[in-house]
């Protein structure tokens, strides 16, 4: 009987053994499967991105991508486009970790003076209908709401902080939080951009 007993375990862990076999052979089958597609999505999200800050460009801004670290694991990616050779803007994939539920990537699109030219949210986490509402509230179309625009404005001249915080900039409306981290996205990416430019890493020409 013990025998009996011993031998079912035995088939047991084995059927089970098999079938994890299976589900994991699976799971790397349906990653294979799903990887490339995934990353031809994200580029060409990003592709699109970078079209939408800058002015028109004739050059391919990622052949001439440069990345600079700003802590141990994150970098921001630079994308220099040019008009006949001449530099017209650069797109820069930042990023914060202080949003209301964590990271928040932005491209943030610089005219050659540091001057914002446009902005597009690429990733972040923060509540549905507050803090996603980034993705707009600071590029309005309504003139009555200019205050919340970082659009046309550099940050070397504009105090980009929120009003609450005696900046230039209104917060999202119940977002103080999103917004804080929002403006601290930009921040980096033009005070690196700017130090870049100083060191002449980029030419107009």
């Amino acid at each position: 009987m013990a025998a009996k007993k011993e031998s079912t375990f035995i088939n047991m862990v084995l059927v089970l053994f098999i079938i994890t076999l299976i589900a994991s052979a699976a799971l790397g089958a349906v990653y294979e499967i799903t990887k490339e597609p995934i990353a031809k999505a994200k580029l060409e999200k990003k592709l699109n991105a970078i079209k939408e800050v800058v002015p028109d460009f004739t050059n391919n801004p990622s052949d001439e991508m440069y990345k600079v670290g700003v802590n141990d694991k994150d970098t921001l990616e630079f994308y220099p486009a040019k008009k006949d050779g001449k530099l017209v803007g650069t797109a820069v994939k930042t990023f914060t970790t202080n949003g209301f539920s964590g990271y928040i990537w932005l491209m943030v699109g610089f005219e050659p003076d540091g001057t914002i030219h446009n902005y597009s949210v690429l990733e972040h986490k923060e509540t549905p209908g507050l803090g996603s509402k980034m993705t707009n509230w600071f590029k309005p179309t309504d003139p009555a709401k200019a205050k919340a625009s970082v659009l046309d404005k550099n940050p070397g001249a504009t105090n980009f902080t929120v009003s609450k915080d005696g900046g230039d900039i209104d917060a999202i409306t119940a977002a103080t939080i999103s917004s804080r981290a929002f403006l601290d996205a930009v921040q980096t990416a033009y005070k690196e951009y700017m130090k870049n430019q100083k060191e002449g890493g980029n030419s107009n020409e």
